[in-house]
């Protein structure tokens, strides 16, 4: 009993007051006592309970601390690892972009060869002309040598238009090597797709002097030009022609009689859109692998061969132009990729 109701029962027991009285007060008394002591029992309890719950918080404020530390580092390393990715997806970008270079550099070579010797033939019959002309003009032969100069006048427009012609295949291939600009500009799609055709082919042919396919071409006159990213999109139909070419000679490995490799392409102008389409008829591509062609880092091609990503970056490319790229294909008979651009 606290010494305060022990004053009180003692003071109880000595007063005057009758036994009936004095023992219904130190019953009361005893109550309280009673409640006193659950109280406070109750109350070191709680006391109890809340020096644990003190101390749990403090272990879980400790611990919230030290997972943030981690948590923190974990945030540093990923940071650190997207930005690996980003300069391994620049690398990767770049290094499919001088493998299709590399598919070009015959191509270009044998480009660039046909309009020099024209170049060079048609030097050496100027040279002669003019050493004519010098030995008709010394005759007096005036007459003649106007003749003789006509020619030579002939000669050296034909060098002027080789000449160019020497020059475009060249900014072609700096156009394909370098960083695109990003700006649009009036682009012939019919001249842009020849272009990278014929370099595609003869670039084939400088790696594999037993591939030969059959080319044909269908282009809509009536485009005129078109504002493109030239250097992007001519890197995209460059993938597709490569794509069919590759697709061609696998199947003609399988069949080497009795088949004909043939790839085609075509322009056509379609109320607001450009169609350009590379077709081919190869074994076309399988169900089952369709919806992952257009994916990152996927390829048929074996070891070695393939990037993986130059159908995504096709697809990117033209997807930046506002188009679209598709895909037709039948199994055993062929696929056609076809590119809508806005016009």
């Amino acid at each position: 009993m606290s010494p305060q109701l022990q004053t009180i029962s003692d003071f109880i027991k000595n007063s005057g007051i009758s036994d009936a009285e004095r023992e219904s007060l130190l019953k009361v008394i005893k109550e309280a006592d009673k409640n006193q002591s659950m109280i406070q029992f109750k109350l070191e309890r709680v006391e109890k309970d809340r020096n644990t719950l003190s101390i749990m918080l403090q272990e879980s404020i400790e611990d919230l601390q030290k997972k943030s530390l981690v948590i923190e580092d974990a945030n540093k390393a990923l940071t650190q690892t997207l930005e690996e990715l980003k300069t391994t997806q620049v690398q990767l970008i770049q290094s499919e972009k001088m493998a299709s270079l590399g598919e070009l550099t015959a191509g270009i070579a044998h480009e660039i060869q046909n309009p020099l010797n024209f170049v060079n033939n048609f030097s050496e019959v100027s040279n002669e002309l003019i050493d004519e002309m010098c030995e008709q003009l010394e005759k007096g032969n005036a007459e003649e040598a106007k003749a003789i100069a006509n020619e030579v006048k002939m000669s050296l427009e034909k060098i002027n238009l080789h000449g160019k012609r020497a020059d475009g295949i060249v900014k072609s291939m700096l156009q394909h090597s370098r960083t695109s600009t990003g700006k649009k500009e009036p682009t012939d799609i019919n001249v842009l797709a020849d272009e990278y055709l014929r370099l595609a082919y003869h670039g084939l042919r400088a790696k594999d002097k037993s591939f030969n396919a059959a080319i044909k071409t269908d282009y809509d006159e009536s485009i005129g030009l078109v504002k493109i990213i030239s250097q992007d999109i001519g890197r995209v139909i460059l993938n597709l022609i490569t794509n069919a070419f590759y697709a061609v000679m696998e199947k003609k490995k399988l069949h080497p009689t009795g088949y004909e490799p043939t790839v085609t392409v075509s322009t056509k102008k379609v109320g607001d859109k450009i169609l350009i389409a590379v077709k081919d008829n190869s074994n076309g591509i399988p169900q089952k692998i369709l919806d992952k062609i257009f994916q990152p880092f996927f390829t048929t091609k074996p070891t070695g061969q393939g990037t993986g990503l130059g159908l995504s970056l096709s697809y990117d490319i033209v997807k930046a132009h506002g188009g679209e790229l598709k895909v037709e294909t039948l199994e055993g008979r062929g696929s056609e990729f076809i590119i809508f651009l806005p016009f």
